[in-house]
């Protein structure tokens, strides 16, 4: 076994559910988030042999994935758009139709919330609330400072609070 293909499998195995999750707060579908997650693997298989060690495999994994998601979230607005819809009625549709979710009412009205945060906020609030990364980690993924990233979540937060107040 080819040290890639060893650093390829630990990233797999400690990332996969991880990452997984990630996504799929994102996209707000199993198949969609599956089908993805074969795409970032894919990719960061692609990318290992370029990859400069200036962070940890995690890290670098996680960008990658955040990267990929957000490339497919512009591609579905696309999409969304030349069907005349909106991506927000797209994405509470797949949280609604979801036969895999199963949370509460309550868990389902917060991630219509969150699915209808601008895209730098929705991806604060997830990396922060679900995957619980400390501001340091999502610095490390997105490039932003610590400072702008609480800003950015404590905007997100607001927003969500007021969203779901209305169904208290």
């Amino acid at each position: 076994m080819t040290d890639n293909e060893r650093i390829f499998n630990q990233i797999v195995q400690d990332n996969s559910e991880k990452l997984y999750w990630h996504v799929r707060r994102f996209v707000n579908s199993h198949e969609d988030a599956d089908d993805l997650l074969q795409e970032i693997f894919l990719k960061i298989w692609q990318a290992l042999p370029t990859f400069r060690g200036e962070a940890k495999h995690s890290t670098w994994a996680w960008r990658i994935a955040t990267n990929e998601t957000l490339n497919w979230l512009r591609r579905e607005r696309v999409r969304a758009a030349l069907r005349f819809s909106s991506i927000d009625a797209e994405m509470e549709r797949k949280i609604l139709a979801d036969p895999y979710f199963n949370g509460t009412a309550a868990q389902r009205e917060l991630a219509k919330a969150v699915a209808k945060l601008p895209e730098k906020q929705r991806q604060v609030f997830i990396m922060r609330w679900w995957d619980e990364l400390s501001y340091e980690e999502i610095s490390a993924i997105t490039g932003t400072s610590v400072g702008a990233l609480k800003a950015t979540y404590h905007i997100a937060q607001e927003k969500i609070r007021e969203s779901v107040k209305q169904y208290e």
